[in-house]
């Protein structure tokens, strides 16, 4: 079965089908429907080959994220391969290790054609962005989820980091947190300063000062981190609250309270973004801000591709915006709740 005989079963142009199952604007709902429907029912089967030799695409994209030691990007993964597949797409992985010059080097090889477009997430060190408006100058579709930059314009699929910030901290506060301390991950990336930009406003709107001893600035270096942690938790006068902005640095303070013998929730309430799925595992179980990671993956996806096929105009600066959910745990527990 080709596409010329699907056209002739179907009664429709050869133009009409090639088109629908590429899911172009131009053709209607039903008439999408009705050609995928047959289709399915005739085992057509997309010659990727002869359609790449034919538009002069490579249908691979690229995915650019800093790690895979994390359960975020494993969903998000997912979410991209599944529009990928349905698109007849081959997907690479390129990962960064939190490097930006990783990333620099990644950009300059997939200048030269080799994919028909790329998603990112960005690396903690990336401070610059001169390699990503090179990739907008050679005209590669391209388009930024979860760390993103302001430049260059582009599009965005992130999550409500900001207004998250604020729920996890109130949540702290309603569960009798008075001296809540902020975790943050780098100075550079967009979801570590949305969130502690929420975690500030969160303080401001119950009336509590902010103090720069209670923002502890972490990075991917295990140990430093470790012993910045510590060094918080043996004040004198300890937070009774940690907001931690990433997953990893909740793990390392559950370890540091275990060694200072200090007693989660009753000593010290603990509250993270994450989509582990040990959370609940944990001992107590871990308070949890959960981001929609499959859907943030087919979110982006779909709006990479329609940049590469051009169904519709793709505003550089839409901008879309998926909600997160606050799951409460034991970490976070008052003393009346339990």
């Amino acid at each position: 079965m080709n596409l010329k005989q699907l056209a002739k079963e179907l009664n429709l142009s050869f133009s009409t089908v090639s088109k629908a199952l590429r899911d172009s604007h131009e053709i209607s709902t039903d008439t999408k429907k009705r050609v995928l429907a047959k289709a399915k029912e005739l085992n057509y089967q997309v010659n990727p080959l002869a359609s790449s030799f034919r538009k002069q695409k490579s249908l691979t994209i690229a995915v650019v994220i800093p790690e895979v030691v994390n359960d975020f990007f494993g969903p998000v993964i997912n979410g991209i391969e599944s529009i990928a597949q349905e698109k007849g797409y081959h997907v690479l992985i390129y990962l960064t290790h939190e490097d930006m010059q990783k990333e620099v080097a990644i950009t300059q090889l997939l200048q030269n054609g080799r994919v028909d477009g790329i998603m990112m997430s960005l690396s903690e060190q990336t401070s610059e962005t001169t390699h990503l408006e090179a990739l907008k100058e050679k005209g590669i579709p391209l388009v930024f989820f979860d760390r993103t930059v302001d430049q260059p314009d582009a599009p965005k699929v992130t999550t409500d980091d900001y207004n998250c910030g604020i729920k996890a901290t109130e949540h702290l506060i309603e569960n009798g947190c008075k001296q809540i301390a902020f975790l943050s991950i780098s100075q550079h990336l967009s979801i570590s300063n949305k969130r502690m930009n929420g975690y500030l406003e969160a303080l401001k709107k119950n009336n509590i000062k902010s103090d720069s001893a209670l923002l502890v600035s972490c990075d991917s270096h295990d140990a430093k981190n470790n012993e910045r942690i510590q060094e918080l938790l043996k004040r004198e006068n300890r937070p009774d609250g940690i907001f931690a902005s990433v997953e990893k640095l909740a793990i390392s303070t559950y370890k540091i309270c275990e060694a200072l013998r200090l007693n989660i929730p009753n000593d010290v309430k603990i509250i993270t973004f994450s989509n582990s799925y040990t959370a609940p595992f944990l001992n107590p179980s871990l308070t949890t801000v959960t981001q929609p990671a499959y859907e943030m993956g087919r979110e982006a996806a779909a709006v990479l591709f329609k940049l590469i096929e051009k169904k519709k105009p793709a505003s550089p600066m839409e901008n879309i915006v998926l909600n997160s959910v606050l799951i409460a745990r034991n970490s976070t527990k008052s003393e009346l709740a339990r």
